[in-house]
């Protein structure tokens, strides 16, 4: 036997000396990584029946887009909401088992220099459903409403003149038979910046993370203040808003889907699904001015 095995620190293993503090380090490193991989087991677990739960959903959806097709009804949703609100991945949730000849996804870059010599509306115009067809705005002409004004993409007239023409617009939309449902997707300060945080450090959402992003916790009163402005003066009878509590995202994308479903009036697929949303989750427009007026009175400003 050799010295260090007579050592009290060490001991025999298929006849090899190993220290104990070594096997100590060894099996705590085992257990943490048993600990993670059994986390990230149970996260795949729920993230899958989560899923699992949407596509009852995303079937009625399916029948949803049957007859927009069958009466040629065009119709139109705007996704509006701060940045890291969960609007993208709500997109895909509704999007992911419909017909793609039927629906477009629009996302609309900066103006070109062409553009900014045109009527506001135009490029959106241009992008407007046909007879049949679905189109999904991931962020809209409401871009002048919120972001525009806060960086200083547009002139103090250029906004007013948006909230004086938008009501008319959109009324003009309904008025001849487009379906407008417009969704403003709200989520808390400390959940943004969670987010943020996450997309900094992961590389797979790094693309994400754009300079606007940066600024939108240092201008969180500011996009508040805008987001006000905005329902008050586009929030009407004709066109109204609907807020989402998107802190969970799941429940965002469930009930998102059930303010869409009970937009249309097509047969049900299973008329036995529960088609209410979520009063915890689903807040009116009218209903979320009074909460931000609220606020307002008892804080003296906007808290979100």
């Amino acid at each position: 036997m050799t010295e260090e095995s007579n050592n009290p620190e060490t001991i025999l293993i298929d006849e090899q000396p190993v220290r104990l503090d070594e096997l100590l380090s060894d099996y705590e490193r085992l257990k943490i990584q048993a600990a993670q991989e059994k986390k990230t087991e149970k996260k795949a677990i729920r993230r899958f029946k989560r899923e699992e739960e949407l596509k009852p959903y995303q079937a009625e959806l399916i029948r949803l887009q049957q007859y927009l097709e069958k009466t040629r009804t065009r119709m139109i949703i705007l996704f509006e909401g701060r940045d890291a609100a969960g609007k993208g991945g709500t997109i895909r949730r509704v999007t992911r088992y419909m017909n793609e000849k039927h629906y477009r996804v629009v996302a609309l870059g900066k103006p070109t220099e062409e553009q900014k010599t045109q009527w506001f509306f135009q490029k959106y115009v241009a992008q407007c459903p046909r007879g049949g067809e679905m189109v999904l705005f991931d962020r809209s002409w409401y871009n002048r409403a919120v972001v525009e004004p806060i960086f200083g993409f547009c002139t103090k007239e250029e906004f007013d003149n948006f909230m004086i023409g938008c009501p008319g617009f959109e009324k003009d939309l309904v008025r001849q038979g487009t379906i407008l449902v417009k969704l403003y997707f709200s989520v808390t300060k400390e959940e943004q910046e969670r987010r943020f945080a996450r997309r900094k450090t992961d590389a797979l959402r790094q693309w994400k993370l754009s300079e606007i992003d940066v600024q939108a916790q240092d201008r969180w009163d500011d996009f508040t203040t805008q987001k006000y402005e905005m329902l008050k003066r586009t929030n009407t009878t004709h066109a109204p808003w609907t807020i989402i509590r998107s802190n969970d995202k799941h429940l965002a994308r469930l009930n998102a889907m059930k303010v869409i479903l009970n937009t249309v009036p097509y047969d049900r697929l299973n008329p036995e699904l529960d088609f209410v949303p979520d009063p915890a989750i689903v807040i009116s427009g009218s209903r979320e001015l009074e909460l931000m007026e609220a606020q307002r009175l008892q804080r003296g400003k906007f808290v979100g």
